[in-house]
This record gives structure tokens, sequence and C-alpha cells, in this order.
């Protein structure tokens, strides 16, 4: 049975932690959290558990559908420290939740492609 999305936001956050994924900063009542969609829905990406993570409205709305390794080097020009783990973490459950459930031919290419660039970062990145 399908999460809706609060309680898919509830295992995201026992998941991952209450930290935005991009900046780092902890959510409280000033710092809300949103969902974010790893592989962006207009790329693909399905709303599914394994595709989204928490982060602050202003990193959201800022990425906006930029893919996820330009993002992620924005925000470390930005002198962000982003969670680099958490999103190998998740794009992996992604992976392989598109396996066993099929479908997301969209999401496959961009998946992939973000997994790889992700993986060949240079080792001060990680």
């Amino acid at each position: 049975m399908a999460q809706g999305r609060a309680a898919r936001m509830v295992a995201a956050r026992e998941r991952d932690g209450d930290t935005c994924v991009w900046c780092g900063t902890a959510f409280d009542e000033r710092t809300r959290a949103t969902r974010e969609h790893v592989i962006p829905r207009v790329k693909g990406g399905p709303s599914w558990l394994e595709n989204e993570v928490a982060a602050c409205r202003r990193c959201n709305g800022e990425r906006g559908h930029r893919a996820l390794v330009e993002w992620l080097d924005e925000c470390e020009r930005r002198g962000w420290q982003p969670d680099v783990p958490r999103l190998e973490r998740v794009l992996v459950a992604l992976q392989r939740a598109i396996a066993e459930r099929g479908g997301q031919r969209r999401a496959r290419p961009q998946l992939d492609a973000q997994l790889r660039r992700l993986r060949k970062r240079t080792p001060q990145h990680v």
C-alpha cells in the first residue's frame, strides 16, 4: 500500500534525521522540512519514499529541477555541507526499488547518470 505525502515525510525524517540534506540546517519551527525529490518529478522521478529526502524550503526552491550533482556542487560552492552519503543511499535505494517494482523508464537514465557522477566525485567531496 502506498504511503501518503505526510507519512513519507515522517518516514524520511526518521530514516535520515532532522536536517536539510543540502545545507545541513536543523529543522525547527522556523525552518520547516519540505519533501525533496532526489530525481525531480519532471525528470521522471517517482513520489516514492526511496526518491524523497527532507530539505529546507530555501534549498528545495533554489534547486528547482537541477540535477543532483549540479546542485550538490553549488551547495559546496556556497560553503554548505551537503549530506553526500545520505544522497548516495537514497539513489541506491531508488535504483533497487525501481528494479523490484518496475516502470519509471524516464527516471532510470537520470538516476544512473547521477549515481555514476556522484561516485566519480573526488574523495574530498565525499
